[in-house]
């Protein structure tokens, strides 16, 4: 009877160890599956929670001449500055980025005074949800305006006040898609777009600038929306940094359609020098300020401005 209740007892200790030995096999082959899944691609590297940045440059130049015989201004001073900073959130299929890109420039010279040579401000925030193949179900808000007044400054006239902070300024609101292949690129597409210009300075405002109707201080626009934004290291210390935005209103003049086109080209020197030339391209069919010299008829123009800075360069 002491044998038989040995024996017993020795096959239920089997048993517990063989049931314990595959509940721990079931349990790895579980938490495995799980992993599998939880990982969409494995080039999906970026973690959840916040990642957040900024990019500062600043550079400075100044010159004074004094009895020079080859000529030029007596004392000339430049600022240049820009910032690009970001705030990046994930969480599992959820994305949120949030974008600030500013820029200020300011000249004084003896013959020309002081003027700014740039002013941006560029804001953008965009909530997308993964649905798969590296697209987006998206939502994207942008404002685009400036700091401070500005004015053209035609040849023997005085400076002419043409644009201040909210005149213009620029509001999108924007549902689509994203296309992500990369950290590098990105494409947003939106066929439904409502654009809206706004222009609240009341003199600019009752000369009808830029587009607005007379009196008014908003212009609405709804239209088709594309955004493309390219990010490259093209080597150890070149930085490249890209953005093209195309706008059709389809309530007047579908075929003109809006451009806004920004470029950057950064070469470090070191950890705090850096060289930095932006150019940037605007199309705007509404902005019709500029005048033709051959025939004297006022109209819209491509504007560019070319930026080239070297100073201090931080990022935090």
């Amino acid at each position: 009877m002491k044998r038989f209740t040995l024996s017993i007892a020795c096959c239920l200790l089997f048993c517990l160890m063989v049931q314990a030995q595959d509940n721990s096999w079931m349990k790895n082959e579980r938490e495995a599956a799980a992993k599998k899944l939880k990982k969409k691609d494995d080039k999906d590297t970026i973690p959840n929670g916040w990642r957040k940045g900024v990019n500062l440059n600043v550079n400075i130049n100044q010159g004074t001449l004094s009895n020079w015989a080859a000529g030029g201004d007596n004392f000339s001073f430049s600022l240049g500055s820009t910032i690009f900073g970001w705030a990046n959130y994930k969480n599992g299929r959820r994305e949120w980025s949030n974008v600030a890109d500013l820029a200020y420039g300011y000249i004084n010279t003896t013959s020309l005074g002081g003027r700014k040579s740039d002013d941006r401000i560029d804001l953008t925030t965009k909530y997308g949800y993964d649905i798969g193949r590296h697209w987006f179900v998206s939502g994207l808000v942008n404002l685009r305006t400036q700091f401070t007044d500005g004015y053209q400054y035609p040849a023997d006239t005085t400076p002419v006040f043409s644009s201040t902070f909210l005149s213009p300024a620029y509001t999108l609101v924007s549902p689509g898609f994203d296309y992500r292949p990369n950290d590098e690129f990105s494409l947003f597409l939106s066929p439904a777009t409502a654009r809206f210009v706004i222009v609240m300075d009341k003199y600019l405002s009752m000369h009808g600038a830029y587009g607005v109707d007379t009196g008014k201080h908003v212009k609405y626009e709804m239209g088709a929306y594309l955004s493309a934004n390219y990010i490259k290291t093209i080597a150890k210390n070149i930085n490249y940094k890209g953005r093209l935005d195309l706008f059709s209103n389809y309530r007047h003049n579908p075929q003109n359609i809006n451009v806004y086109f920004t470029n950057a080209l950064e070469l470090k020197v070191n950890k705090w020098i850096s060289t930095v030339l932006t150019v940037d391209m605007i199309y705007d069919d509404n902005v019709k300020v500029f005048e033709n010299k051959k025939t004297g008829v006022l109209g819209p123009r491509l504007q560019v401005k070319q930026v080239l800075g070297i100073g201090f360069a931080a990022k935090f």
